[in-house]
């Protein structure tokens, strides 16, 4: 059974910081590009950042704040999150991809607000 769990979501100011954590089990993490969405109200689910084995890619909105990194040990993926901004607020989604192998977690709920 695939699970992708997120964790280290929350209420933060803005210009503070998270790191999201998703934690993989029942798939060949190493195997997988990793990444993660996220969707606010009333949009649609947007690409924030992935990473493959040898290189990451990031949302012109989230570039040079926001750094995503993978532990093959611990198949675990991470996004740090820095400088955070109102309009990041959303639930973010941890997603595994393998050719047509997809998965998804449950998502995690960020807000930055005062």
């Amino acid at each position: 059974q695939v699970q992708l769990v997120e964790s280290g979501g929350g209420l933060v100011q803005p210009g503070g910081s998270l790191r999201l954590s998703c934690s993989t089990s029942g798939i060949t993490f190493n195997l997988y590009t990793m990444a993660w969405y996220r969707q606010a109200p009333g949009t649609e689910r947007e690409l924030v950042a992935r990473i493959t084995r040898s290189n990451s890619k990031y949302a012109d909105s989230v570039k040079g704040r926001f750094t995503v990194s993978r532990d093959n040990a611990q198949n675990t993926v991470y996004l740090q999150m820095d400088s955070l901004k109102p309009e990041d607020t959303a639930v973010y989604y941890c997603n595994a991809a393998l050719n047509s192998l997809i998965y998804w977690g449950q998502g995690i709920q960020v807000t930055v607000s005062s």
